[in-house]
């Protein structure tokens, strides 16, 4: 499968994208900059290919979505028609941060999850990889990401196949965690997880026990 990711230039979208590269998926990386996104891709190798979103979303077979909270929205709706008919996967945390640390911000839809649902009427939206660190997936010296994925959607193929995916990345399994009206709370818990990793100065995960 052909893997593109929207707003890939980031830390966490290019560290997904060279885990899937590594793993021997093709990989497409989006940005609104094309230049940006063919850097992006040079810098993870293995065959790793930069282009402007809507090229991305037109030729990817499952999208992951790693933009900007407060540009979520907005991308999505102006990529409404290429991603008919795809997996499109959300990753996207709504998060803010004061001095207090990180905290979740209120969805109307619910979730960034239901937002894309509500938006891509016409796409398999499924939630996934909100707690992955991103330091880890761009560390050359990590053979192992040691943490479970939540995988949360109403189509049962759909999130068959990021399970899958998601175990593509060694050490890590793919989880289902319920339908996407309960993306809300998984994307609320990565505020819990900043606040831990600070403390502890760790990249801690979520590992589920007794499945």
């Amino acid at each position: 499968m052909t893997i593109g990711i929207l707003g890939g230039t980031g830390d966490q979208g290019k560290g997904l994208a060279r885990r899937f590269a590594l793993a021997g998926h093709p990989v497409l990386i989006g940005s609104r900059d094309a230049g940006r996104a063919q850097e992006a891709a040079d810098s993870i190798g293995n065959g790793a290919r930069g282009a402007e979103n809507a090229a991305v979303a037109a030729e990817a077979d499952i999208v992951i979505v790693a933009v900007p909270w407060d540009g979520h929205k907005a991308t999505l709706s102006a990529l409404r028609e290429p991603l008919a008919s795809k997996i499109v996967v959300d990753c996207v945390n709504p998060l803010g941060f004061d001095k207090q640390g990180a905290y979740a911000l209120p969805v109307e839809e619910g979730s960034a999850a239901q937002q894309a649902a509500a938006v891509l009427t016409d796409s398999r939206v499924v939630a996934a990889f909100h707690h992955v660190s991103a330091v880890l997936l761009l560390d050359p010296a990590v053979d192992k990401v040691d943490l479970d994925v939540l995988v949360l959607g109403d189509d049962r193929e759909a999130t068959d196949t990021v399970q899958a995916l998601a175990s593509a990345i060694p050490g890590v399994r793919g989880v289902y965690g319920g339908r996407l009206r309960n993306a809300h709370q998984v994307e609320a818990l990565t505020a819990n997880l900043i606040s831990i990793n600070r403390r502890y100065k760790a990249h801690a995960g979520v590992r589920l026990t007794d499945i």
